[in-house]
């Protein structure tokens, strides 16, 4: 459901028509008192210095008018939505995400689109909504409207943002169409023809142009929208794109079966995974460029299902690897207890959490501070998540008997200083990290537990004797990953009780300013009002009261105990003290952290 900004609005002046001019929008501001008379009077000069066929808009956001509230300038977006307001129309920020491409593509033609400056962003059975930046320009609706045989409903949008994405959903559905038509029109398979390739009389070409331009597309789509993940999905009869922002799922596109077996196709080929194979897993890399030209890499995974083969892209954009432990989200008290433990010259450091909750992303980036040149840092990982040049990485290969525990033994060989482990599965893999730190060594690696003392019981299930847990074990990281409030928007919660936060936490108490805090929804989040995401943490360290409980071989309850007496903060503990910081909201924080004991 798309989302428009309302608001009461005078209605546009009476003697007003045609192209938008930027005289007379000065004089609206100056006349709103959106801006001083002195600050039209620089307007005008600075504008009247040099003719521009830029839009007006465009033309006055780039000198930058203080607003006369509170000195702010006016960017492009408010001088948008001030317009829509003057209008008497209603203000949209396109949302890519939200734009049903195929349908808006076929509504209108692109020279039309073009030509009018206009742009269809949502077809419904009876009204089609089209977005312009001239609302005083209306004789093109009665031609859309004869020829869609639907009513037209205006709003106004960014210039900017039309000429964008007016190149855009076009090019996309040009290609679409383009690739469609070279392959023929081939509909889902079922998983038994998977078995059996080669069933199709005519396969769409992974290097035919449409195809190629539609991946291109994809992929600069996808670092633009911040996503983490691409996930390409079979249906019975169209193949689904959706992307993984901020740990929430986006529908993006739908295409034919043709097209999008095409595109699994074409980026296999890309992965250097063997392409014709298509009834079982595969793994592969790429390297690509964002719009930039920073180098992107993403991690490839295939799985054949009912309808055909997904394929799940992960991306390791470099603007969003998290080099610094603050920005990570570790508070002052957890930031200086971990920056102790990694500091120690030998000894096993846990880091603890589901899938998806940044168990990697933290170990890199502390392995990024740790990593000096006198160091010699080695990896054993399955898979290799991002490459590092300032560690040594290696790709255990399970088919080639060359799993965790072997790759531990072989680094061992190898001089290392510090090793990080991808993750202890079991008892092996668990004494080989153990002998690692005994001779030495600082040893990091993950395990699969929901919080920081369950940690110690796995090592204990797995096989590890208490003794050696003790001489090796120096602390446990459990964290989560919940979303931030957008700064842009987010208003403070007058319904919430603070009695509802100290309920979450019995049997802690919570002392200081309480303000919480709602998600509101703006353009900078695209209306959700989260925009980001940050880390939950608890910092468990092997203190000396510990290492006498883990000999007792006690239950969990008894290590939380007192973990919590040497410094512990519990992860719900800690996403209470965000939300009263105002960072994020008790619903985030309850659905991402176990509850208190």
């Amino acid at each position: 459901m798309k989302t428009f900004t309302e608001s009461p609005a005078p209605a546009a002046p009476a003697d007003h028509v045609g192209p938008l001019d930027w005289r007379s929008m000065v004089g609206w501001l100056r006349a709103d008192g959106v801006i001083s008379p002195e600050e039209a009077h620089r307007t005008i000069a600075r504008c009247s210095q040099a003719e521009s066929s830029q839009h007006p808009l465009v033309r006055l956001a780039s000198v930058s008018m203080a607003r006369a509230s509170d000195g702010r300038p006016l960017d492009i977006e408010s001088l948008t939505e001030y317009l829509a307001k003057r209008a008497g129309l209603q203000y949209l920020r396109i949302d890519p995400l939200k734009v049903d491409v195929g349908r808006v593509a076929d509504s209108m033609s692109a020279s039309y689109a073009e030509r009018h400056k206009v742009l269809p962003v949502q077809v419904m059975a009876k009204e089609v909504v089209v977005a312009t930046a001239e609302p005083f320009i209306d004789d093109w609706v009665a031609e859309v409207e004869r020829q869609s045989r639907r009513t037209v409903r205006r709003v106004v949008a960014s210039p900017q943002d039309i000429h964008r994405y007016t190149a855009e959903f076009f090019a996309l559905a040009k290609s679409v169409r383009a690739a469609q038509k070279a392959g023929g029109n081939s509909g889902g398979s079922s998983f038994e023809q998977l078995v059996e390739l080669g069933k199709s009389n005519k396969q769409l070409d992974a290097n035919d142009q449409g195809v190629v331009k539609v991946v291109d597309w994809l992929w600069q789509y996808a670092f633009d929208q911040r996503a983490s993940d691409i996930h390409l999905e079979p249906r019975r009869e169209q193949g689904v794109i959706r992307f993984r922002i901020d740990g929430v799922l986006h529908p993006v596109y739908q295409m034919p079966m043709g097209v999008h077996n095409a595109m699994v196709s074409r980026i296999k080929l890309l992965g250097r995974i063997d392409v014709v194979e298509k009834r079982r897993p595969q793994d592969g890399r790429i390297k690509t460029r964002n719009q930039r030209g920073d180098e992107v890499e993403m991690r490839l995974s295939t799985l054949p299902t009912a309808f055909g083969e997904k394929m799940v892209m992960r991306i390791f954009d470099p603007d969003n690897t998290v080099k610094d432990l603050d920005a990570l989200g570790f508070a002052p008290h957890d930031a200086q207890r971990w920056e102790a433990l990694v500091k120690r010259p030998h000894g096993i450091i846990l880091v603890t959490g589901p899938t998806g909750s940044g168990k990697t992303t933290t170990l890199y980036a502390t392995l990024k501070r740790v990593a000096t040149e006198e160091v010699n840092v080695s990896t054993v990982e399955d898979p290799i998540e991002m490459i590092e040049p300032s560690f040594n990485q290696t790709q255990v290969q399970p088919q080639l008997d060359f799993n965790f525990a072997e790759g531990l033994r072989a680094l061992m060989r190898q001089d290392p200083d510090i090793i990080m482990v991808g993750e202890i599965r079991d008892l092996e893999t668990a004494e080989m990290a153990i002998q690692a730190a005994l001779t030495g060594h600082l040893v990091f690696s993950t395990l699969h537990t929901n919080d920081a003392p369950s940690a110690i019981t796995r090592m204990m299930e797995l096989g590890v004797p208490s003794y050696l847990i003790n001489a090796t074990l120096l602390g446990v990281l459990a964290q989560r990953l919940v979303r931030t409030l957008c700064k842009q928007c987010k208003q403070a919660d007058a319904s919430a009780a603070p009695e509802a936060l100290a309920e979450v936490v019995k049997p802690w108490k919570i002392t200081g300013a309480y303000q919480p805090y709602k998600p509101v929804g703006c353009v900078d989040c695209r209306m959700g009002g989260f925009l980001g995401r940050m880390g939950l943490y608890e910092l468990l360290t092997v203190s000396e009261a510990l290492k006498d409980k883990i000999t007792q071989a006690p239950s969990i309850e008894v290590l939380r105990r007192q973990a919590v007496a040497d410094g512990m903060r519990p992860l719900r503990l800690a996403g209470a003290l965000r939300v009263a910081e105002g960072l994020t909201t008790l619903d985030e924080v309850i659905a991402a952290t176990p509850p208190l004991d």
